[in-house]
């Protein structure tokens, strides 16, 4: 049966997430119920990197199998195909992008191989954490405001540290189905992007509620609350309990999955 590949993006402030839960609105059940509407059978996708609630994302996949023939409304890069085929895809994508909420948007569809898994050949994902210190009203519902001197240096040399480390679990909550805490980090940096102050993190996979733990526990080293080496001894002591959790959801963004 053919395999396909859809690409979102989403606010995720009205949910309970990206994976599909019990008595919740999720992205996953929004998306599902759009598909089950559209073609008037059930779908159940396979989500590529869950997050968590009120988190958004610039770029998320799902997958899924069906013997519907949707080969003429799916292209995996635009220029390949007869302009009709171009037609049909932007028709697909109007309807059900008419379907979903607002907040949620299909961006593109692709026939894929029928072994391809948009979790487990993922290669990274790249989240981005916003930060501003001056009140900014445009800025109140997708970045955290925090009018504190910071130590932008120290907390670069702490995400430095981060990069040269392998188990994360420290940074993961403990109610977790994780069997396994390392992760191989590719990119930890702080820098300044206009009115925001943003950590941008690459790796190949991230543990429950790990970019929040890190930030968190950052920013205690950024206010002077630890110093390097007492956030060096979070890292290795594996002890989620000695890491900040309490940054919002809503300044985090999942930015890329790439395969």
């Amino acid at each position: 049966m053919p395999r396909y590949f859809i690409e979102v993006s989403y606010k995720g402030t009205s949910y309970s997430g990206f994976q599909i839960q019990k008595n919740s609105v999720t992205i996953q059940s929004e998306v599902e119920k759009a598909l089950s509407i559209f073609f008037k059978r059930a779908f159940t996708l396979t989500g590529a990197s869950r997050t968590d609630a009120g988190v958004h994302a610039l770029q998320n996949y799902f997958h899924f199998d069906t013997d519907l023939p949707l080969t003429l409304i799916t292209t995996p890069t635009r220029g390949f195909y007869s302009s009709e085929d171009d037609i049909a895809l932007d028709k697909f994508l109007y309807n059900i992008n008419a379907i979903l909420p607002l907040d949620i948007a299909v961006k593109r569809i692709y026939l894929v191989e029928r072994n391809a898994h948009c979790r487990f050949d993922a290669i990274s994902r790249e989240y981005k954490y916003f930060i501003y210190k001056d009140k900014n009203p445009f800025l109140q519902e997708s970045a955290y405001y925090c009018p504190y001197t910071l130590d932008i240096t120290k907390m670069n040399e702490a995400a430095t540290l981060l990069l040269g480390n392998k188990d994360f679990t420290s940074f993961s909550k403990k109610n977790t189905q994780s069997k396994s805490f390392i992760c191989d980090l590719q990119k930890s940096e702080w820098t300044w992007q206009e009115h925001c102050l943003i950590y941008n993190v690459k790796a190949n996979r991230f543990l429950r509620g790990m970019v929040k733990g890190m930030v968190g526990t950052m920013l205690r080293v950024g206010k002077g609350k630890i110093d390097l080496k007492e956030f060096r001894q979070i890292i290795h002591k594996r002890d989620s309990s000695m890491s900040d959790f309490s940054v919002p959801s809503h300044a985090l963004f999942l930015i890329a999955v790439k395969y």
